[in-house]
């Protein structure tokens, strides 16, 4: 089957594939609802919706390595990495669970012009509670107008304020989060999510929704919270690209070992086929007359045979059945050399072995240092 798609759409696709990597958040998106269901069909987990964190990757990040237990291992060493940062922590409260009374309305619903009417109303005497510091009565009257108009961004977030205020700061984020699924630029649920990380101690995410707020709609108290989180997020800033540093020099000095490791077993292996094909020519039939089975120069010792035992010319000499065959003659009956004189093949053999052995001396088996120059008396054994 042939790939539908053309070089510049798998492009898009690998981006958007990246940018679920870096921000699994971004499949809460309303739009891309139907690629959620779909991945949920297929058994995934998506991970918890921290909608809007663009171009940035929070402590604890839930995207998966290619092995779960990459992943735990992974997870461990960052936290243990962090909690060697010297961190301010003063104002950090305990996480708050969230309780089943924290409605979220019908997301599919779509609410009628009544809907919105009665739903303002309600937004209105929660927003009177909360002035009036009635904040359990702000969260009831808010969750009423949610449910009448459960695609109001602007209501989520009020009630994530209403949280913040009761110290709830995981109640908050939940709101928050929501608000951002309706509006990606709701500068309010930015500024109360953030201020409820910054109650958690996650100060990197909170560092991150606070900005994102300010780029939206200043606001003083924004300014001032964020002002509050930066020393401790830029310290684990700092660190984690320490970490990353460490991490990326421990990955090259591994991939140098391994590089090593590689070559001195390729020299190792070049070393040993050498040291074979050196043991297997000779045991291939050298001639009786060869060192070990004949007569050979007075003085010839054994460092001599070893010399030309490795002598890679004379092994290859020996490897040619005519050569082995001359010599097999040679060494039943000396005097046969002669014959092989005008054997271009032959005599250059039988020189080299001549210069190996005899240092232009005699042959082991009777050839002078002046073969290849013609017979004499002497050679042929005439009176």
């Amino acid at each position: 089957m042939s790939c539908p798609f053309n070089d510049e759409q798998l492009m898009q696709l690998q981006a958007f594939i990246e940018l679920c990597k870096t921000q699994p958040q971004i499949l809460h998106h309303p739009r891309l609802s139907f690629f959620k269901e779909y991945l949920v069909s297929l058994g995934v987990t998506i991970p918890t919706a921290t909608f809007g964190t663009k171009h940035f990757t929070p402590s604890g990040d839930g995207s998966q390595n290619e092995t779960g237990e990459k992943a735990q291992s992974s997870t461990e060493e960052e936290s243990e990495q962090e909690s060697d940062v010297e961190l301010d922590m003063d104002g950090v409260v305990e996480g708050d669970s969230i309780g089943d009374d924290q409605l979220m309305g019908d997301s599919n619903k779509e609410p009628s012009d009544e809907d919105r009417d009665k739903s303002d109303e309600k937004r209105s005497e929660a927003m009177r509670a909360f002035s009036d510091q009635q904040f359990e009565e702000a969260i009831k009257l808010y969750t009423e107008a949610i449910q009448l108009n459960p695609q109001s961004a602007l209501l989520f977030a009020k009630r994530g304020q209403v949280y913040l205020k009761l110290n709830k700061p995981n109640a908050c984020i939940k709101d928050c989060t929501r608000a951002l699924e309706l509006n990606c630029d709701s500068a309010a649920a930015y500024k109360f999510r953030g201020r409820a990380y910054r109650l958690l101690g996650k100060f990197e995410e909170a560092s991150h929704d606070l900005c994102e707020s300010l780029k939206i709609d200043y606001d003083d108290q924004t300014n001032e919270w964020l002002n509050d989180v930066k020393p401790n997020a830029e310290k684990l800033r700092q660190h984690k690209l320490s970490v990353q540093r460490k991490k990326e020099e421990k990955e090259h000095r591994e991939k140098l070992r391994r590089l090593h490791k590689a070559q001195e077993a390729r020299s190792q292996a070049a070393k040993a086929q050498a040291q074979a094909n050196a043991q297997s020519a000779p045991t291939g039939g050298m001639p009786s007359g060869m060192p070990g089975a004949g007569p050979f120069p007075q003085g010839f010792a054994a460092n001599d045979l070893g010399s030309l035992l490795m002598d890679p010319e004379i092994i290859t000499a020996f490897q040619d059945p005519e050569v082995m065959a001359a010599f097999q003659d040679l060494s039943t009956n000396p005097a046969n050399f002669v014959k092989y004189q005008s054997n271009p093949k032959i005599a250059a053999a039988i020189q080299k072995l001549q210069a190996k052995l005899g240092k232009g001396g005699s042959m082991p088996f009777g050839g002078g240092a002046g073969f290849g120059k013609g017979p004499s008396d002497d050679d042929v054994g005439l009176d």
